[in-house]
């Protein structure tokens, strides 16, 4: 599904980003823990984004529409009431 990112590498900016609304992840937790499981919605997302950066990719990298990339204050006052 899309949804509009922002991010506090690059403020001030939010754009549309695809995303998977369900994942499945598996990593180490800080003793060095199994942790694994699924995540769906706002925190599937959230996931995503951060396993980005630890890839070195930004939001805007996973956009197809960069027309979807604007200020937050003018996203904010041009959408549809």
């Amino acid at each position: 599904r899309q949804y509009f990112e922002g991010c506090l590498s690059i403020p001030g900016l939010r754009g549309e980003v695809t995303r998977p609304s369900r994942i499945a992840f598996r990593g180490l937790d800080m003793a060095g823990e199994l942790v694994e499981g699924t995540a769906q919605g706002l925190a599937a997302r959230v996931m995503q984004h951060e396993h980005d950066h630890l890839n070195g990719v930004l939001y805007p990298m996973r956009m197809t529409d960069l027309s979807r990339l604007g200020f937050t204050e003018e996203l904010a006052r041009n959408q549809d009431p």
